[in-house]
């Protein structure tokens, strides 16, 4: 850049000198031009010659005969232009044109030659000249100004860059210093912004951006390997103890420690209760992969409210001192909630909720099923599921992590408290494939509420608003009471339904399904 400047200043320094030199030639010029013209009018140039001492003359005037030196005219005879000869053919092809010689005082003059005719009828020419000592002299002082302002330009314009490069550079020096820091691990910092309209401070918002990114990858990251270490952990716990059961008791049975047959049909009852565990638990975990790999679902037309009924007559069989109500999201009958979807995995998404609820309320704590349309955040008609309990509920700290796996608000990992903690990480799983959500909600009056949120089928739009179409009980199957110990899941808070004995029988298309099914009419 430097050099661009210096060249610069020396290209317009030479046309600044090259100009001005041209300018006071121009005038030297314009005084000859003049003289000759006075001379002319006078038909004598001795006015020229002859010093006054009021107007002093610098102009020098020499004849040139043919065949002969020149003879000057003025007093002064040196100095002058140093012309040996000149003859008249050569004056007329000058044309009365000024032009530059070397004088014999070796400087440089401006000279015109006029050729004429003197008193004798002779030929001659007349050389008149100025010298340009002057005009030397300003050029010279010129230049030493010139190059002086040149180099002060030149030296203020590079304390000027320097200081501005180094301001202007300064945020890119503190983008150095993030981007080491985030080498050095700390994805947390971020680029200062000081002016967002400038390229580096356009720059600094898209590193912003881009490390934001980086670190919620790297934070999410890292939550996924917890989960995966804790996953392993769990399940690890969790199969440990079935295993470590059916080891003693056959390291009891045999030492000879199991006498009496009664102790050996206890122990292998044990054993086989504990074997079914585990392979219930390894059924979820293999319910679990199949549903991370996304393989597509067997989606026919399924209606929620069905499932829902089915779940409470289910319930209402399993034992009869458990109330449990089927009604609408707003209270009344319940409306149908068709979906398209896998038909025996929406049952166990329902079993799991019902068998989660009867297992964390007391005996005697009402639950409600609440099936109905509802419209979603981007006007789009959602089928939803709410299973509603009394019971003690669940903490706002703990709502957000109930559907981990093997998550569970008791830790205890008894088979009086819970099981492994799959349950309700298989209904997230299936109600994600099928493009739906579950979240939690809290009971009005205590109590949690699970609620389901499924994409509702494209001819239920219509048929919600004509309202034609739907399905009504014959009897209402709220009325009954069922209790939930016998047919509870033997699972967590976050358990499945799907265990030994916890299903709800919702997923079997059994005498509880058909029982469901006759209750309706179209």
């Amino acid at each position: 850049m430097m050099a661009l400047m210096l060249v610069a200043l020396a290209v317009t320094g030479a046309g600044t000198l090259t100009l001005l030199r041209s300018y006071l030639e121009g005038q030297v010029d314009d005084k000859l031009k003049a003289a000759v013209e006075s001379a002319e009018q006078e038909r004598s140039f001795s006015q020229i010659a002859t010093p006054n001492t009021s107007v002093p003359t610098d102009y020098s005037v020499v004849v040139y005969y043919p065949g002969a030196a020149g003879r000057v005219l003025s007093d002064t005879r040196d100095p002058r232009p140093d012309i040996d000869s000149i003859t008249v053919d050569e004056a007329r092809q000058r044309g009365f044109q000024p032009y530059q010689v070397r004088g014999t005082d070796n400087e440089n003059w401006r000279v015109v030659a006029v050729s004429i005719v003197d008193s004798n009828q002779q030929r001659a020419v007349v050389v008149i000249g100025l010298p340009l000592s002057t005009v030397d002299q300003v050029l010279g002082h010129a230049t030493l100004v010139v190059v002086g302002v040149g180099l002060l330009t030149l030296i203020l314009a590079f304390f000027i860059a320097s200081w501005t490069v180094t301001r202007s550079f300064r945020p890119l020096a503190r983008v150095e210093k993030t981007a080491a820091a985030i080498a050095a691990g700390d994805l947390s910092r971020r680029v200062a912004v000081e002016n967002p309209d400038t390229e580096v401070g356009r720059l600094g918002r898209s590193l912003n951006a881009m490390l934001a990114h980086i670190e919620a990858a790297f934070a999410a990251r890292m939550a996924s390997e917890d989960r995966m270490r804790r996953f392993a952990a769990d399940a690890s716990h969790e199969l440990r103890t079935p295993l470590v059961t059916i080891r003693g008791y056959s390291e009891l049975y045999r030492h000879g420690a199991l006498e009496s047959p009664e102790e050996i049909a206890n122990a292998m009852g044990r054993i086989e209760s504990e074997a079914k565990r585990m392979g219930s638990m390894v059924e979820d975990l293999l319910l679990l992969a199949r549903l991370d790999e996304q393989r597509p679902l067997q989606q026919k037309p399924v209606d929620l409210q069905l499932l829902a009924h089915d779940a409470v007559v289910d319930t209402q069989a399993s034992d009869p001192t458990r109330v449990i109500a089927l009604t609408g999201l707003n209270g009344g009958r319940a409306q149908p909630a068709p979906v398209l979807g896998d038909e025996a995995k929406l049952r166990q998404v329902v079993g799991n909720l019902v068998g989660n609820a009867l297992r964390y309320t007391p005996e005697g704590t009402p639950i409600e099923l609440a099936v109905g349309m509802r419209s979603g955040k981007d006007d789009s008609l959602q089928a939803v599921l709410e299973v509603r309990d009394h019971g003690p509920g669940i903490p706002d700290s703990e709502a957000p992590k109930v559907f981990e796996r093997f998550y569970r608000a008791d830790t205890s990992r008894t088979r009086d408290t819970g099981g492994s903690g799959l349950g309700l990480a298989i209904v997230a799983a299936i109600v994600g494939s099928h493009g739906g959500s579950v979240r939690v909600d809290t009971t009005a009056g205590g109590g949690a509420t699970l609620i389901v949120s499924l994409p509702a089928r494209n001819d239920a739009r219509e048929e919600h608003r004509a309202g034609s179409g739907s399905q009504r009980l014959d009897r209402k199957p709220d009325d009954g009471a069922g209790d939930g110990a016998s047919g509870s899941p033997d699972d967590g808070r976050t358990d499945d339904g799907g265990t030994d004995g916890g299903r709800t029988d919702g997923g079997r298309g059994g005498n509880g399904s058909q029982a469901g099914l006759s209750t309706y009419r179209s």
